[in-house]
């Protein structure tokens, strides 16, 4: 057998007549760019997360740039995150020239360690933001605490957990800001890169609209300095398909990590809050020996992440070292995933789930 890690093509045929005739109606109209449905899926966003405000972008790396500026982070400010995450997290921050501040992560959940934030907080730091890995939420209500004590943001960075839950409330609309990205891949995924921001607060929501086009208040007025992030029409025609089936998508990806656990450990998933499942990720000793042997079986799977963000070249400059975050840097030697999607048909997850009570 030969499975596919993502099947993003048999996600495709499952909805294909939906999604050409929205694509082509795009196509028909020639209205590529902030054509009526990106402003539909706004809608549609706002409605699925409970947030007051959806604004589409051009990619997750974009959603958190365009959070950052519209709290105005810059050059001398620092924001605390987690070093176990992609890079997409911690360059932003460097990026705006921002200085990233890690804390280690929960040896059971893999994301940000609340206990070791506080200490972290300077007169420097201006926000924090948690990922939400894997598709699970952080303590949310822990971080937001920390924050107002402290005069603080909260940019929840859910690129991982859209439509995962933390106490009966959606990802995304958990903090001040939240930023989701639905790169093909993703729990729900485009046809390409695209992303949005979500927010409560009407100021904040109108300033995140004006940078994600050139900073325009209207058309040739630049307010602000801003960035060319809007979503294509074409993928936010995608997404609106997409969405209507999310819930059992999402259903499906619980069934399936529901079957796997059956005969595998893996990090746990607190009882007041869901994942949305963008990975399923186990830890194993000798990861390169049980990569080859299932590969050798005709599963595929993936490290994510095999290096924490405080190790990588680019981030030398802040004076991080070996040992400094022992719970990443321990977990990322070990951490792997396995297919996970809605479309692993039931041959192949027990044909998995068998190779795995072989071993």
């Amino acid at each position: 057998m030969n499975i596919d890690f993502a099947n993003l093509n048999r996600q495709y045929l499952r909805y294909k007549d939906e999604i050409d005739a929205a694509m082509q109606n795009v196509i028909d109209n020639s209205s590529f760019i902030m054509g009526p449905d990106v402003f539909a899926l706004e809608e549609e966003l706002q409605a699925y997360t409970g947030a007051k405000h959806a604004i589409t972008c051009s990619s997750g790396t974009d959603a958190l740039l365009l959070a950052m500026m519209a709290l105005d982070i810059k050059a001398g400010d620092e924001v605390i995150t987690t070093p176990f995450s992609f890079i997409a997290t911690a360059e932003t921050i460097a990026f705006l020239g921002a200085t990233p501040v890690f804390v280690d992560i929960d040896e059971e959940t893999y994301n940000i360690d609340v206990t070791k934030i506080e200490e972290t907080i300077t007169s420097k730091t201006k926000a924090i933001m948690p990922v939400s890995l894997y598709g699970q939420p952080c303590d949310m209500d822990e971080i937001n605490a920390l924050a107002k004590k402290y005069k603080l943001k909260v940019i929840e960075d859910a690129a991982q957990s859209f439509g995962a839950t933390y106490k009966g409330e959606k990802s995304c609309n958990l903090s001040d800001i939240g930023c989701t990205s639905f790169f093909p891949a993703k729990p729900l995924g485009c046809f390409g890169d695209g992303g949005a921001v979500f927010t409560n607060d009407d100021a904040l929501a109108e300033k995140i609209r004006s940078l994600r086009v050139h900073g325009q208040s209207k058309r040739y007025h630049h307010q602000y300095i801003g960035m060319g992030g809007r979503m294509d029409t074409l993928q936010a025609a995608v997404l609106r398909v997409k969405l209507r089936y999310y819930e059992e998508d999402l259903k499906e990806r619980q069934d399936v990590a529901a079957q796997y656990a059956k005969n595998i450990k893996i990090s746990s998933i607190k009882k007041d809050r869901t994942s949305a499942w963008a990975q399923f990720s186990l830890r194993v000793k000798d990861r390169d020996a049980l990569q080859k042997t299932l590969k050798e079986k005709g599963i595929p799977t993936a490290v994510h992440y095999p290096k924490p963000l405080h190790l990588q070249e680019c981030f030398s400059y802040l004076g991080y070292k070996e040992g400094d975050f022992k719970v990443a840097e321990k977990v990322s030697q070990e951490i792997m995933s396995l297919p996970m999607n809605p479309d692993l048909n039931e041959e192949e997850k027990d044909y998995i789930r068998n190779i795995f009570r072989g071993l």
